[in-house]
């Protein structure tokens, strides 16, 4: 038996399967043997499993199929809800029942029962239908908890302590205690907690959760989190301890800038415990005058600049009962705030692994540095003897992405940003741990100066933090070059999505850039999960928009808004590009609601900036931010005007708004907007193209911009396609492109039949390329083409960040191209799968596989002895259009049958070279014979 007739057989088994299932389903007539076959499972609320403390009113419902049958669709559902999980059945007491729904949505399915009540859990189920209107069992059980809802909910008042310090300088962070009586059994107990500033929360010396960074940043002049958990098991009878610790934050820390205050110049905390007894009673109590604050350790932990943490000032065991604070503090109330207070949409900040570092450096300043062997954002773990150190010894750490070509650690790039941790010593320690708490660091090197003894790698971890987003993508090829890539891509993810998407993580800046973002998103929604995570910030993004429909460069805005705003295009276009994207990736027809006045004051304020003639000028624009730019004649820079930009994507935000509102039923909006971008279209063509197809400057962007978004006449767009490539070809096959046509180049170069010079950009090693910053040993992607060059020297310090994810756009035409694995805006969210890889590059294999709503998604190709092999997988309920590349008049077999026979496949067409074929869902090997 030879190994190729294994690797066929072991190929035509789901094939096999799936054909003798079809046989024998006939003789199977009972209900009890087809609900076998198929059931629903995996179910979420709002994106979340079991999530409690939500404020959402009406929750949606999601559920993916498992089968073993190709072609699975639903046609039907019933979904039932309870408050207990004996009365989740046929004859309990529901709460509601949906009753059997013909439909074959199986995502975002609203609660349409009664109104929901704060404090109240949940538990559903779900059953669905096939096609056969044979139906399954019902699911377990999933449940969702809902958090405060009204303003009268709350019966805690804001504290703060009862002294006056100096606001504008860092000060130590606050630690407030509180007592609880519990004097019977307990049932169940929640917490609702918030501070303006950041907190972490202890009960009798326990933390109440692994979240970071809580309450998280949002637009605090209008709205804050509070976070709900569920500390039952946290509870003793009799008195427990509630500790906080709360430091500046966001709240009054200083920001880009180096100045303070921006929210508030007092810290404050609310925090609320409800508790249910065995005997059904209810007790609520909270903040207020009777607790009591101090200061401990941390003497100040700050964003940028680090932390200060003296061993020395531990008030240790301030979080027991009998613990004496005859000399703590007393607290005030603080006038509540006029904003809303909000649940979290969005996932928390959690410390997700460790990594160790790899080598001990002594660098030629006679720093002893350790080599984490990437580029991450957290911080550094300690563990420390005293080894004879006398109390008042200091541990400095400092932080540091790159070292400079002599080897020392590189930091002028961190500007006013100190990244410095230090640690002062009792002399007693014994293998003790340290680590900072309200401050993050962007490194792969860390300088530690003062350590007693030999410092050995087993002493040092990287605790790797950002918001816990579950991870959906994979992507890999053939070239280890791509892979790193990729690995870039994501850790940049990682590293910047920190509760909003940063621009960077290292120096004093670490904004949510608004153009950053957009560019970036989609590659996001094939990394991880991030429809939650964008729904948090677009919230923001609304909270901070000005009424004349500006959107900020970045959010949230901690700037005095003045009422008028500043929109540069681009940038405050995300507030459109990624509502359509999330829309696209995981079918959320709820955040175009949310997010639609938005959408449309973004698109009036442009028209009203363009003015009659539709032409947008004069206004400040970021424009193709970090465009290849240089003085050498040889290799010309390439800077592309801004009113250009800004017209183009004022049609392109116009036109996905009209797109926005047909899906949403708004006719008469959908075709005002549709008419409004024609007539932009025509202005731009009269302003920017001439007759001979040149667009405005002639540079890549005009051309990738002008040809994304279709504003050229059909006549034209083959010879700008042209244009752009002659340009490409005479750099010597390099991109000149900055933040704003970098996303789109390889997507126009592939649509107009190029894909072989987006191929060759895309494996392009020298300076500007995607690859150049591989081969000199990025671990992550870098602001700037040139970051970093060849002989060792810098870009300008002032702005050159080594973890900066938006040039990794790239990796949404990776995903789509190279491994060929789309969704379609006819099914979005995955419904309808696209797969359509195009081999390139010498590749000989390529894959990615995706987590979609649905389930597992996957395009895998490679080339062998006997053809091309394309191995997909499309989940239960979605169905897929898989374009195999010139294989028209080529023998085709799917799993070992011919293609027109084999299960699952609903259609086979000719198109050009190519073979499109039509599939249901389940797992398919098509093989395309030499």
């Amino acid at each position: 038996m030879t190994l190729s007739f294994i690797k066929n057989l072991v190929l035509a088994l789901p094939g096999v399967i799936t054909v003798v299932a079809q046989l024998f389903s006939p003789v199977m007539s009972s209900p009890a043997d087809f609900q076998t076959l198929f059931r629903p499972d995996d179910l979420i609320t709002e994106y979340k499993e079991n999530p409690i403390g939500i404020d959402v009113v009406r929750p949606r419902l999601s559920w993916k199929i498992s089968t073993p049958n190709r072609g699975w669709q639903q046609s039907a559902y019933q979904v039932q809800v309870a408050e207990s999980i004996d009365q989740l059945s046929e004859d309990g007491q529901l709460i509601w029942d949906s009753a059997k729904v013909t439909s074959g949505d199986s995502v975002h399915r609203e609660y349409a029962g009664p109104a929901l009540q704060s404090s109240t859990r949940y538990y559903w189920r779900v059953r669905v239908w096939d096609e056969a209107n044979d139906v399954s069992d019902w699911s377990k059980s999933a449940y969702w908890e809902m958090g405060l809802l009204e303003e009268t909910d709350w019966v805690a008042r804001w504290i703060t302590p009862d002294w006056e310090k100096d606001p504008s300088v860092s000060q130590p962070a606050v630690l407030f205690r509180g007592a609880l009586d519990v004097t019977r059994a307990v049932r169940t107990a929640r917490v609702y907690v918030t501070s303006r500033g950041l907190y972490e929360m202890t009960i009798n010396g326990q933390r109440v959760s692994e979240d970071l960074f809580t309450p998280g940043w949002t637009a605090y002049h209008t709205r804050i989190q509070y976070q709900t958990y569920d500390v039952t098991g946290l509870l003793q009878q009799g008195v427990n301890i509630l500790g906080m610790t709360v430091g500046d934050g966001w709240y009054r820390g200083p920001l880009m800038g180096g100045s303070r205050n921006h929210y508030g110049n007092r810290l404050g905390l609310l925090a609320q415990v409800r508790i249910e007894y065995t005997d059904g009673q209810v007790e609520i109590t909270g903040t207020d005058e009777q607790w009591k604050a101090s200061t401990g350790p941390i003497q100040m932990s700050e964003i940028y600049q680090g932390e200060i943490y003296d061993a020395r000032l531990e008030q240790q065991d301030w979080t027991r009962s009998d613990y004496d604070v005859n000399d703590w503090q007393s607290v005030r109330l603080l006038d509540a705030p006029t904003i809303r207070l909000i649940a979290p949409a969005g996932p928390p900040v959690r410390r997700i692994e460790e990594i160790r570092p790899i080598e001990i450096l002594q660098t030629p300043n006679g720093e002893l540095v350790l080599d984490l062997g990437q580029n991450m954002v957290g911080w550094v773990k300690l563990t420390v003897d005293a080894n004879g150190a006398p109390a008042g010894q200091r541990i400095v750490l400092r932080h540091a992405e790159v070292l400079d070509s002599d080897g020392n650690l590189y930091t002028e790039n961190l500007r006013a940003a100190k990244q410095q941790v230090e640690y002062i010593l009792t002399g007693t320690e014994r293998r003790t741990v340290f680590e900072p708490h309200f401050t993050f660091q962007g490194f792969r090197y860390v300088a530690i100066d003062g350590y007693p003894g030999d410092l050995t790698l087993d002493d040092v971890a990287g605790v790797v933090i950002h918001s816990d987003m579950q991870a959906t993508g994979e992507f890999e090829t053939s070239d280890a070059r791509l892979n790193q890539l990729q690995h870039n891509i994501q850790w940049g993810q990682k590293g910047n999505f920190l509760d909003v998407p940063t621009d960077c993580p290292q120096r004093d800046e670490r904004l949510g850039w608004t153009g950053d973002a957009q560019v970036f998103c989609r590659t996001a929604t094939f990394n991880m999960q991030v429809a939650p995570f964008f729904t948090k910030w677009l919230g923001d993004l609304s909270a901070d928009q000005a009424p004349n429909g500006s959107i900020p460069p970045f959010v949230p805005d901690y700037r005095a808004n003045d009422g008028q705003g500043m929109g540069a295009t681009g940038w405050a276009d995300a507030g459109v590009i990624i509502p359509w994207t999330i829309y696209l990736a995981y079918g959320d027809e709820r955040i175009l609601v949310g997010q639609y006045e938005s959408m449309q004051a973004w698109v009036e304020y442009m028209r009203g900036r363009a003015g009659e003639n539709f032409v947008w000028t004069g206004d400040f624009h970021y424009g193709d931010w970090l465009a290849y730019a240089t003085t050498d004649p040889g290799y010309p820079g390439a800077t592309t005007d801004t009113d250009g930009i800004a017209t183009a994507f004022f049609a392109h935000s116009t036109g996905l708004l009209a797109k926005m509102a047909r899906v949403l039923g708004r006719e008469a909006e959908a075709d005002e907007y549709e008419a409004l971008r024609v007539k932009i279209v025509e202005a731009y063509q009269r302003e920017f193209v001439t007759v001979t197809g040149r667009v405005a400057e002639n540079t890549q962007t005009a051309y990738v911009l002008a040809l994304q978004f279709d504003l050229l006449p059909e006549s034209l767009r083959p010879i700008a396609a042209q244009r752009l490539v002659d340009d490409i070809r005479s750099r010597g096959n390099h991109l000149t492109t900055g933040f704003l046509g970098t996303p789109y180049l390889n997507h126009v170069l592939t649509r107009f039949g190029y894909v072989d010079v987006a191929y060759d950009l895309l494996l392009q090693e020298t300076y500007p390329s995607w690859l150049y910053p591989v081969t000199q040993g990025a671990t992550t992607i870098w602001e700037r083409w040139d970051g970093m060059r060849p002989d060792g020297s810098f870009q300008s310090a002032g702005m050159n960040s080594f973890n900066h994810y938006a040039y990794g756009a790239v990796g949404d035409w990776m995903y789509q191209t190279v491994a060929g694995l789309d969704t379609d805006s006819s099914g979005p969210g995955y419904k309808h799968v696209n797969i359509h890889p195009q081999p390139g590059g010498n590749l000989t294999y390529a894959g990615a596989a995706f987590d979609s709503l649905y389930g597992h998604t996957e395009s895998r190709w490679d080339y062998g002895s006997d053809g091309f092999t394309l191995r997909v997988t499309i989940p239960a309920n979605a169905t897929a259009t898989v374009r195999l590349p010139n294989a028209a008049n080529r023998e085709i077999t799917e799993s070992g049958l011919p293609v027109e026979q084999a299960a699952g496949v609903t259609s086979v067409e000719v198109e050009e070279s190519d073979v499109v074929i039509g599939i249901g869902s389940g797992q398919y090997t098509f093989l395309t014979r030499n």
